[in-house]
């Protein structure tokens, strides 16, 4: 049996939190994005958007399989806040992401540990309260089913895919109704039997391409 393919995570959306450390305010942004070009948009909005800050500190991960990084200090000393920060996502299997934290200065000196410290817990702790998708590659399996018997089969794929780690798709309807599912490639001949199963064995998926689906975490 062939090992499916694993890929980073990403986040499902945007989230913000604050830290205070010795007065000084660290307000954490995390935004899911699809690539270099849109996280950069992203550092340039929250600049403009806290203008007035002392530092506006990045880092992002981008690609599918997380191979494009990039980190800013933006001001702070090298290697105290872009870098932690980007760490912080690595070590948590992230990708298509970027993480900006603002600083707002309290008065009181961090030195160069506090500072590390406090970005990547600013980074994490927001990290936290996210949401997670789970990129897998998932096989489509359609299968069309004649309308009397449209509602029980969508009931039962429906939990089929929840308890499976599958992905409930697109639902047409023609001369029957035809739903999509995405579904890992190991289980296909067990997805059949199910169908099988559950429609005396009138029912059989038409197998179709791979793609990359997000699928919410646990």
């Amino acid at each position: 049996m062939t090992t499916p393919s694993r890929y980073p995570d990403t986040i499902a959306t945007p989230i913000t939190r604050e830290l205070v450390v010795k007065k000084s305010r660290f307000i954490a942004h995390l935004v899911p994005v699809r690539s270099v070009a849109e996280a950069e948009e992203v550092i340039a909005s929250v600049r403009r958007q806290y203008w007035d800050a002392r530092h506006n500190c990045s880092a992002m991960v981008t690609g599918l399989n997380g191979d494009q990084a990039r980190s800013s200090d933006d001001g702070e000393p090298s290697g105290t806040a872009g870098i932690p920060m980007l760490e912080v996502l690595r070590r948590r299997g992230l990708t298509d992401l970027v993480a900006v934290v603002t600083r707002y200065f309290g008065g009181v000196k961090l030195g160069a540990g506090g500072l590390i410290r406090a970005y990547s817990t600013a980074v994490s702790e927001a990290l936290d309260d996210a949401a997670l998708l789970h990129r897998r590659e998932l096989l489509e399996a359609r299968v069309d089913v004649p309308h009397a018997d449209a509602g029980r089969i969508d009931n039962a794929l429906r939990e089929w895919a929840t308890a499976h780690g599958a992905s409930f798709g697109d639902v047409t309807y023609g001369t029957s109704a035809s739903f999509a599912l995405w579904i890992p490639p190991a289980i296909k001949e067990e997805f059949a039997a199910d169908l099988a199963a559950v429609s005396a064995g009138s029912l059989l998926p038409v197998y179709g391409s791979t793609r990359i689906v997000d699928v919410p975490g646990d």
